[in-house]
């Protein structure tokens, strides 16, 4: 049985619960992580010396870094539902969800800190206003490319890239601050809305 390390609040994990929904995988998750068992501890650092969930334990296989994860467990799908064969196809899903793990989250990193998980330690109001603009400005990119393919991130059909982007999109949603009117990222968000797996770990209220 596919073992899934961490809390089920954390976006990284729900990235990895949700393409478990999508794939039909049966698993058992443990809760690790903030407010349970310490990622800290020797037992966790011996699986992830990053001390940070998820980490699916496979038989002998460890394996850390939630993107990952989601394109290992994508990978032995005889389907090939979510992640295409094709090398081209392929790599345009690979390429949203490298700039989903950079560029866009390290724009909305220091306002959702500060509106969200109301961190002490990001207090300072131009720091917020500054990644919040950066923020709006990623999702805008990411709404001129939904305008493009009229329907999911990397073309017509939902993908990986999709279930890492559309946490994002969720958290974009409930994070208190000004946001621009993006209509294609709006139908975009309602359209993930028709799926099981987005309701039960993206769209659940937790941003």
């Amino acid at each position: 049985m596919l073992r899934i390390l961490g809390r089920a609040t954390s976006i990284n994990v729900r990235k990895v619960l949700w393409t478990c929904a999508e794939l039909n995988l049966p698993y058992e998750r443990e809760d690790w992580g903030t407010g349970f068992r310490s990622t800290a501890s020797a037992e966790f650092l011996a699986l992830n010396p990053n001390a940070m969930v998820p980490v699916i334990v496979d038989g002998d296989f460890v394996l850390w870094e939630s993107n990952a994860i989601c394109t290992y467990l994508a990978g032995q799908d005889p389907r090939n539902a979510l992640l295409p064969t094709s090398p081209r196809e392929r790599a345009r899903v690979e390429q949203w969800m490298g700039w989903q793990a950079t560029e866009l989250n390290n724009a909305w990193r220091y306002v959702f800190m500060a509106r969200v998980r109301n961190s002490p330690s990001h207090t300072d109001e131009a720091a917020i206003a500054l990644s919040a603009a950066q923020w709006n400005h990623c999702m805008s990119i990411l709404d001129q490319q939904l305008q493009g393919t009229g329907a999911f991130v990397a073309g017509e059909r939902f993908s990986l890239a999709d279930i890492v982007l559309g946490l994002s999109v969720n958290r974009w949603y409930l994070t208190p601050m000004q946001r621009p009117e993006l209509p294609a990222v709006a139908a975009y968000y309602e359209r993930l809305g028709e799926r099981s797996g987005f309701l039960l770990h993206g769209r659940n209220g937790e941003p």
